[in-house]
């Protein structure tokens, strides 16, 4: 069959196959990946072992980073292009939960053995690979693990659960960071972990991330079904390509609202990625936080995204995914506005001080709490809209459009720094960064607009083969 051909009645999404709701104990199960999985997002990625990579151990900051930066571009690329035809495949295998185990298995195995980066220049190249190679294992198993959304949510509840998964990935990021700064980076106790010679501390940080995020993985695995097989005979790797290509162009034909969808959110998914990426930045260079407030703002900052996602998840429920990520997108610019006109000012209202750091604390926070339900409510946004056994390849399509885009915020955040710093006085041009991310926030927001709800919009037709 080359060509979708419309049935009798319409097609049904996965989330409306009638399963019954899933218990209290396969949600939580569910939930437990993203916690565990915020040691690989948190500790190796953003604050301790991409930080530990780019010192000067490795050769020097400026040359380690670009060789970072240049294997995460070409991670990235090589996401957006296998990322759908693995999705697709798990789907059609009735194999959803042995990839989600088998690729998490992968990204524990890289962290763990990132434990032999010796800090020396020539361990340089092992590390960037293999944090490179994590980053590729941990999107592939994300495709998989949002597409489970589908198989223990229901219509009613879709958002809530959604909003819990990402509120217990920020709590656990918390967490797993606190017992790397107390046991690791700066130690309360001595013990032979604490030993920095050769940089043991920061290797173990490594063998304890690979170990959280295995012993949160397990209770998925053990308590979530496997999906249904789709079909019998199994395509070729290459030939998954071609029938990728039809199903595109018949999701297009029948249901263009998902792809105008896909497109949106990728483009506002860029800015939210840029809050977290850039928030700390901004903190130390235009607002002068020094290391331990930035990681003391972290903390507060995921906890405040976590009640957002929780709350967003619940308004989802009840107003739908659309108002709840456009009334996000429209928070995070007031609150960004705010930033960007106070910056490190210091003002008096009512006869009350009002410096620099309260702006960052008060509108900073205001951000995360707009970020988790903006992220939560696409991803619940999506799986509505997924036909049934295609949930998969959607979500892989999803991770695709946002890799194709990822590099709009940041190019912008560096372009509007450019522009301003002949026009400011010196240590202000960053705080301007702000408005290219708002920028990337603002367009997000307009394709969205006009993009129809899934409750208004069809179920795409797309073909077995």
């Amino acid at each position: 069959m080359n060509s979708a051909t419309a049935p009798e009645a319409a097609p049904a999404s996965e989330l409306d196959s009638g399963r019954q709701p899933a218990g209290r104990g396969r949600i939580l199960a569910w939930a437990a990946w993203d916690w565990g999985s915020a040691a690989f997002n948190a500790v190796m990625t953003t604050f301790v072992f991409t930080v530990y990579l780019t010192s000067k151990a490795f050769g020097g900051e400026d040359e380690a980073s670009a060789v970072l930066g240049t294997a995460l571009a070409i991670a990235g690329a090589a996401i957006a292009v296998l990322a759908p035809v693995t999705g697709q495949r798990s789907d059609a295998g009735g194999r959803r939960k042995l990839w989600l185990g088998v690729n998490t298995a992968a990204v524990a195995l890289l962290t763990g053995l990132c434990f032999f980066v010796f800090p020396r220049p020539e361990f340089l190249l092992l590390g960037v690979t293999l944090i490179a190679l994590g980053n590729i294992f941990f999107e592939f198993a994300g495709v998989n693990y949002n597409a489970m959304l589908a198989q223990i949510s229901t219509p009613a509840n879709i958002g809530k659960i959604s909003g819990f998964g990402w509120a217990s990935g920020y709590l656990g990021g918390i967490v797993a960071l606190l017992i790397v700064l107390q046991l690791f980076v700066q130690p309360s106790i001595e013990w032979f972990g604490a030993s920095t010679e050769d940089s043991l501390n920061i290797r173990l940080v490594a063998v304890f991330s690979a170990l959280w995020l295995l012993v949160f993985a397990v209770p998925v695995m053990v308590a979530v079904p496997e999906v249904p097989i789709a079909r019998q005979d199994r395509l070729g790797f290459f030939a998954s390509y071609g029938l990728l290509a039809r199903r595109i162009k018949d999701i297009y034909r029948t249901s263009p609202h998902t792809i105008y969808f896909l497109l949106a959110s990728a483009i506002f998914r860029d800015g939210l990625a840029a809050v977290f990426t850039f928030g700390g930045v901004i903190a130390a260079g235009t607002f002068g936080f020094d290391l331990k407030q930035v990681i003391f703002f972290a903390v507060f900052g995921n906890v405040v995204a976590a009640v957002g996602a929780l709350v967003g998840g619940l308004l989802d429920d009840r107003s739908g995914p659309k108002a709840v990520i456009i009334g996000s997108l429209a928070g995070l610019l007031v609150a960004g506005t705010a930033l960007l006109i106070l910056g490190n000012g210091t003002y008096s209202f009512f006869g009350i001080s009002w410096s620099g750091s309260m702006t960052f604390w008060v509108f900073g926070l205001f951000l995360c709490l707009f970020v988790g339900p903006a992220q939560s409510s696409s991803r619940a946004y999506l799986a509505r809209l997924a036909p049934t056994g295609e949930t998969g390849e959607l979500f892989g399509l999803y991770a695709t459009t946002g890799r194709a885009v990822s590099f709009l915020a940041p190019a912008l955040f560096t372009l509007c720094i450019t522009i301003a710093t002949p026009l400011v006085a010196p240590g202000q041009a960053q705080r301007w960064g702000i408005v290219g991310i708002m920028v990337v926030l603002l367009a997000g927001l307009l394709v969205l607009l006009p993009v129809k709800s899934p409750g208004k919009t069809g179920i795409a037709v797309v073909p077995f083969r």
